[in-house]
């Protein structure tokens, strides 16, 4: 139960920057602002986007127009994978700050056999939770932290992010380069590729987790 709360607190925690920032932002940073944003920074862009991609885990930034942006300044495949690596880099560090805590930090805020529970259940299931997730303003930050709280292994949290940050950021990034106005296309295939991704490379990290387990 407690961790139930500690996920609405969590939720209620990333909504006051949208209650408080989020009309400002979004109307700076979209559509053709973005771009503009991006473009005073020269040669230096892609940085700035990233920083607007890693900000939106404390700002409401409209990631999806960044990565728009970033597809019709540097194309989609330059442009999309510079945009994924800033939604990655976003979840990697909610996940890494989380985890810090420590296991001993972690039981104060949720209790020992809660904690247990989540880890099992992140550990079944967290690859599908966090590769769904990062289609989703503000849920996504929310799972990744929940996700290095419960201390979901490494190594599956880094695949099943790639698997979500992927295909969104390709999506929209192809998306801002052909300047067409279809989200509806970006948000269906970042909607099910994730998912069809998560599927192939699964049996591969598990694969890799028996061998370990059977080295002496």
């Amino acid at each position: 139960m407690r961790l139930l709360w500690i996920f609405v607190g969590l939720s209620l925690l990333f909504l006051i920057p949208f209650l408080l920032w989020g009309e400002v932002l979004g109307a700076m940073f979209s559509n053709r602002g973005a771009v503009s944003w991006l473009q005073s920074y020269g040669a230096w862009a892609w940085i700035a986007g990233i920083a607007l991609l890693v900000a939106d885990l404390f700002f409401p930034m409209p990631g999806t127009a960044v990565m728009a942006a970033l597809g019709y300044v540097y194309g989609p495949l330059v442009g999309g994978l510079i945009g994924a690596t800033g939604s990655f880099l976003a979840g990697t560090l909610a996940y890494g700050l989380c985890r810090l805590l420590g296991r001993t930090a972690a039981i104060r805020i949720v209790k020992e056999g809660e904690l247990d529970k989540s880890r099992q259940v992140f550990s079944q299931v967290g690859g599908w939770v966090v590769a769904l997730s990062r289609l989703v303003p503000l849920l996504a930050e929310v799972v990744a932290c929940m996700a290095g709280l419960a201390r979901m292994p490494v190594r599956s949290f880094f695949a099943a992010m790639a698997c979500g940050c992927l295909p969104m950021g390709f999506a929209f990034a192809i998306i801002g380069h052909a300047g067409a106005e279809r989200p509806a296309l970006a948000l269906t295939l970042s909607a099910v590729l994730p998912p069809i991704l998560w599927l192939a490379v699964q049996p591969l990290i598990r694969r890799q987790k028996n061998r370990c387990i059977q080295k002496p």
